[in-house]
């Protein structure tokens, strides 16, 4: 990959399918550094900063240049790895149970596995989460249970609950909306001064249009709040391409003019979605404000259970993405360092899917609706009117529970 500044518009990465970039002009380590601002009129030319691109493990699963690889100890790899496969596991399981009536609807997040595991790993327990709602494996790293999303996207309330000691928000389903929550967290730590936590948010390219996120953007650079901006990139806001909602050859540019640095990541390589959250969260763990991180990845399947992407993108274009599997290519890294084996491989495999089995069958001794909580939890104190339609509803209750 190569570094190119913002204003150079003909070398700049093109974007989603393609990350477009050879592994040999990728920088070492590329420095994030803030745009500078011209400081008067007379400036002849203003300096828009640069953006990086990073890629550490190319779809072969080779290390490109080694070194950029983050030095991890062999069970921190294995321990990303399984999150990975456990990540994906529970995608799959949830999507049948959708299917066979068991589950709402939800967004399943297979091929973004890397995405999601790189960019929680360098946070800590004081730090804060704010996720979308495809962010499943990064809240299991973070301390939800698997029983505690199942519930949630099957309408249950108890699976709203924030785990015991976990500093996460709970998502929003209006796109963009929860950007402007983590942004007000962040500009809260900076003023009670909160022992350096920083907060990482993610969204989706879709919700680059929506105002509130431009909003939020403005209110963290100016505040240098410690937040940490991912664009999850996968290609499509629901149907609509990634090229259709945007003049732009990248979205990493979107934050040069909020004064706001930025990189762009293959979003499928999990080393370079490590390497470049933990600068990011350096960064705004020492003061220096926030950073966006453009993390160019694909959704593999359905934008919700009650989407067909067929309708709106070819197999060809599926079938190249598969080639970049983030998991693959991770454990093609992992054989080649004699950490793992087809068989290993088979092993956690079948682990994870008997612990996401293990967690099903908890969600279902927990999964028993109360029609008569309706109105529980709605106001304080209920109108008039829904007073009359409570007596109404719980009066047809009754009446159906006599004649069975």
């Amino acid at each position: 990959m190569s570094k190119e500044t913002v204003h150079d518009r003909t070398k700049v990465t093109p974007s989603v399918p393609e990350l477009g970039v050879k592994s040999s002009h990728i920088p070492r380590r590329p420095k994030i550094t803030p745009p500078k601002p011209r400081k008067d009129i007379s400036t002849p030319t203003i300096a828009l900063g640069e953006i990086p691109n990073l890629q550490i493990l190319n779809e072969k699963g080779e290390i490109s240049d080694p070194s950029h690889e983050p030095k991890l100890e062999p069970a921190e790899l294995l321990r990303i790895y399984r999150a990975m496969v456990l990540t994906r596991k529970l995608d799959t399981r949830m999507l049948t149970m959708q299917r066979q009536g068991e589950m709402g609807t939800f967004a399943p997040g297979m091929g973004q596995e890397a995405t999601q595991i790189g960019q929680i790993y360098p946070l800590t327990k004081k730090d804060w989460f704010a996720p979308s709602y495809r962010s499943f494996g990064a809240q299991l790293w973070r301390g939800w249970t698997i029983e505690g999303l199942m519930l949630l996207w099957d309408g249950f309330s108890e699976g709203f609950e924030i785990p015991d000691g976990v500093n996460d928000l709970p998502f929003s389903i209006v796109i963009g909306s929860h950007v402007a929550t983590a942004t007000g967290v962040a500009m809260g730590i900076k003023r009670r001064d909160d022992d350096d936590a920083v907060v990482l948010t993610n969204f989706g390219d879709g919700a680059f249009s929506q105002g509130i996120v431009a909003e939020s953007f403005n209110f963290a650079a100016v505040d240098k709040a410690p937040i940490v901006f991912v664009c999850e990139n996968n290609g499509y806001a629901i149907s609509m391409p990634v090229q259709r909602q945007t003049g732009a050859d990248y979205l990493a540019g979107r934050s040069v003019g909020y004064g706001i640095p930025s990189m762009r990541v293959d979003g499928n390589d999990v080393l370079a979605m490590i390497v470049a959250t933990t600068d990011a969260v350096e960064r705004a763990r020492k003061g220096e404000g926030p950073t966006l991180l453009e993390a160019v990845t694909y959704r593999m399947s359905l934008h919700t259970t009650a989407d067909d992407p067929k309708v709106y993108r070819n197999e060809e274009e599926v079938e190249y993405w598969k080639t970049r599997c983030p998991l693959a290519r991770f454990e093609i890294y992992l054989k080649n360092k004699n950490l793992l084996d087809d068989a290993a491989i088979e092993r956690t495999a079948a682990e994870c899917e008997q612990e996401v089995i293990a967690g099903r069958e908890r969600f279902r001794g927990r999964a028993t609706a109360n029609p008569r909580e309706v109105f529980d939890s709605m106001y304080e104190k209920l109108s008039p009117e829904l007073e009359d339609q409570k007596r109404e509803y719980l009066a047809k209750l009754d009446r159906k529970e006599e004649r069975h």
